[in-house]
């Protein structure tokens, strides 16, 4: 482990991980806040999320930005996901918490971006995570604890090394995987299927009410 944290191929994986982070969590919530906008040939007012899209820029991002970096630091870009690698013993100990720790520290950077690009949107969220009206706490862990569970899956599936039925891309499968979660559990939670994700919204909104 002390040897790991001395060389730069080491930091430069928890840099790239940082850097991804903020890319994708800029890209991924700034097209979940970008409805909101209204264009010049449709002035209508009442605008509603397109969840389709929102899913396909989330799974889009991950997948454009894992075969990008994914040859530096993996491409995590998801603490649970750096947590299922560290438990089957594929990364160190340093190398989890180094970089769940790039990761908070991207989102809460993009997230902050975010909210001086979009300062004019009124009762902006910044993509903070909330249950809808019905959806108690119990049931809305319940769909995060499956829809971070299929992703996590298909991570481990996809880059096990000791398979030899591996084909196609996996960062686009790791991409769609994220998108379902997306389609899953959008109208349920706003979707966080990542802890770094929803932490950086809940620091610069200060609002933790949902955050668990």
């Amino acid at each position: 482990m002390a040897s790991e944290f001395k060389k730069k191929l080491f930091w430069r994986a928890v840099v790239a991980e940082f850097l991804a982070m903020t890319l994708f969590i800029f890209i991924s919530i700034g097209s979940a806040l970008g409805f909101q906008y209204p264009i010049k040939s449709n002035q209508t007012t009442g605008a509603v999320q397109d969840n389709v899209k929102v899913s396909l820029a989330f799974g889009l991002s991950i997948a454009t930005l894992a075969q990008s970096v994914g040859h530096i630091s993996g491409a995590h870009l998801n603490p649970a996901v750096t947590l299922g690698l560290l438990l089957s013993c594929q990364i160190s100990v340093l190398r989890a918490v180094m970089y769940i720790m790039a990761q908070c520290v991207g989102a809460i950077v993009a997230t902050a971006i975010l909210s001086g690009v979009t300062s004019s949107l009124p009762n902006n969220s910044l993509g903070l995570n909330a249950l809808a009206p019905g959806v108690n706490s119990g049931q809305g862990l319940g769909i995060e604890i499956i829809g971070t569970l299929q992703l996590v899956l298909c991570v481990l599936a996809t880059t096990d090394r000791r398979r030899r039925d591996l084909g196609g891309s996996a960062p686009l499968a790791i991409g769609l995987s994220v998108a379902l979660g997306h389609l899953l559990a959008i109208d349920y939670t706003g979707c966080s299927i990542n802890p770094a994700r929803s932490f950086g919204s809940a620091v610069i909104t200060r609002n933790f009410q949902d955050h668990w």
